[in-house]
Parts: C-alpha cells; structure tokens; sequence
C-alpha cells in the first residue's frame, strides 16, 4: 500500500465511484473534432457541443475530462457540470509539434498546474506522444517529471496519458503496440506524482481476443501506480469488450470519449440531444455497470494518514 498525501487522495476520491472505481466520461478533444466536423471550426459551436455532452453524459460518469479552452469553466459556469461529479482538466496543448517519429509534447500556453487548482480541478491530465526508444523520450519524460513536480507541490492528482506512435511511420505491428504500451508503463509510472495512468489497450482492436487477457496483465504488472484504459475511438461494442479484460486484469476502471459519444458529432439540435439521451447514456451507464462490478479499486492500491497534528507540516515539502 502506498502513501498518497490527503490532497492527492481526495483527487481520486472526489473522481472515482464510493467503491473506487472510475467511469470518466472524456470530452477534451479538440482538433480531432475540429476535422470530424468543420462546423466545430467555430469556437462556439465546439463549445456547445462539448457542453451537451458533458450536461447530457456527466450524471451517469464519476468524472468528466475536459479542455481549458472550450469547456472546463464553461461548464461550470453553465451549470452542464454537475457539482457532484469530479473535474479533470487537461494540461497539454492539443497536437504535437516535430517530427512524426521524433514527437514533442508541449503544455497550452497561459494554463498551469495552479491555474487548475485553482479553478476548482480536483485532477488534471497529460497527454504525450511517447515511445520508449524515440530521441525524443527524455525530453518527454522531462516534461512528466515537471507537471508531477507542479502537482505534489499543489497537492493536485494528475493522470498521465501516454500515446504511443512508430518511429518509423507505418502503423505499429501488434508487437511493437505492446511493448510501448507496457514499457511506457514501466517507465512513466515510476515518476513521482504520477497518480493514475490513463492507459492505451495494449493490443490493437482486430488482435486475436484470447490474446488480450495476457497482454492486459502484462500492462498491470508493469503499471506501479492504478490504471484506466481509454477507448481511442473504437466501436462501443469493442470497447466494451477490451474494458471487461482490462478491469479483469486489474484496471480500475474507464476513460471513454467517441466510443461512447462519437455519432454525436455529426448531428445538432434535437437529433444530438435525442442520441445523448439514448443510446451513448445506455453506453454510459453499462461502461459504469462494467467497473462497479469488475474493476479493481484504486483505494486497494492507495492510503491516507491524518494524524491530530497534521495540519502543521501541511502541504507536504
């Protein structure tokens, strides 16, 4: 059992189920949108999509992700974020800039760590591109240690998520998925700070299924610290089934976006809040169903101490 200060603990808590599993609804997206639908080109129509989701969606997670720029304080102002519900905001710019192979991850300019917290952010996220064997993974891994450094020092829960992407170009084999997958694990997750990995399927979707049990435990294994799988845009019923080896892996739950939502995104008005409504609520609420039964509590992992004069060295150094 770990030791996790009272800041990062009430992290977790304020963003997982009363059993300690997670079902985070995911609606930080931005240029993937932006290129699903040029109307979403309009910072106010991309901004009102993802605030339909999230107020039609967020009763029915533990948590909700979302962006700085269109929708974090935009749903708090309008009321589409339930109080109820714990609040991730991510940290990175959308996108990466250099070489495909060589990928550099970067944080949105003018948004921090403090800002978050202060905002009322129980937990925030980073993305980065990563490969194990890429020039360019110290300078990643540099930039996990600063926002993990940031976070202990604000006593702010961070989920870090890791893509993983070739270095040569093609589409990554089976193979090579699974090794940056774990590795990448391995790795990141020794960082200190780092809270909860938001975690790549370490198979691609069209591997053989009787592969997955033994590839999502490797993943567990590897993994020091609890961990979520995401759902990259699948179809909902094969998330479904990647989430269902995952928690009986280990994983402490979800963090789904478009496998959920994703049809969504072509449709507006009434047509868009009779789909939320429907079908990606059902989607939802089975996803949350899934974790309450099967996931593995992040609290088995995690503990808290309070003694009466804790007070006096808080926060930690």
């Amino acid at each position: 059992m770990k030791l996790l200060s009272i800041g990062k603990y009430r992290s977790l808590q304020a963003c997982a189920s009363p059993r300690g599993t997670f079902t985070v609804l995911a609606i930080d997206h931005r240029q993937n949108l932006r290129r699903a639908n040029p109307r979403f080109q309009d910072d106010a129509e991309l901004s009102r999509f993802k605030l339909d989701v999230a107020r039609e969606l967020a009763p029915y997670a533990t948590a909700v992700l979302l962006d700085p720029e269109f929708s974090a304080a935009q749903a708090i102002a309008t009321g589409a974020l339930p109080g109820d519900r714990g609040l991730v905001v991510a940290l990175e710019a959308t996108g990466y800039v250099g070489d495909p192979a060589a990928r550099r991850s970067r944080l949105l300019e003018g948004w921090s760590v403090e800002k978050a917290k202060r905002m009322g952010a129980q937990m925030v996220k980073l993305l980065v591109y990563y490969h194990p064997d890429s020039p360019t993974a110290s300078e990643t891994e540099a930039l996990v240690n600063q926002v993990a450094a940031d976070c202990l020092r604000y006593d702010l829960g961070l989920m870090l998520e890791p893509l993983s992407y070739s270095l040569t170009d093609d589409r990554l084999s089976a193979e090579e998925r699974h090794y940056i997958v774990v590795e990448t694990a391995r790795r990141l997750t020794a960082i200190p700070g780092v809270d909860l990995l938001k975690a790549e399927f370490p198979l691609p979707v069209d591997s053989p299924e009787t592969d997955w049990p033994a590839a999502c435990a490797e993943l567990h294994a590897a993994a020091q610290v609890p961990w979520i799988v995401l759902s990259a845009a699948v179809s909902f019923e094969a998330y479904l089934r990647q989430a269902m080896a995952a928690c009986q892996a280990g994983a402490s739950g979800v963090a789904v976006g478009r496998a959920v939502w994703q049809e969504a995104v072509h449709l507006d008005g009434q047509a868009r809040l009779d789909f939320l409504r429907t079908v990606a609520r059902q989607r939802l609420i089975c996803l949350a169903s899934l974790t309450q039964a099967l996931a593995r509590p992040w609290t088995e992992v995690y503990a808290a101490e309070a003694p009466p004069d804790w007070y006096k060295t808080y926060p930690p150094p």
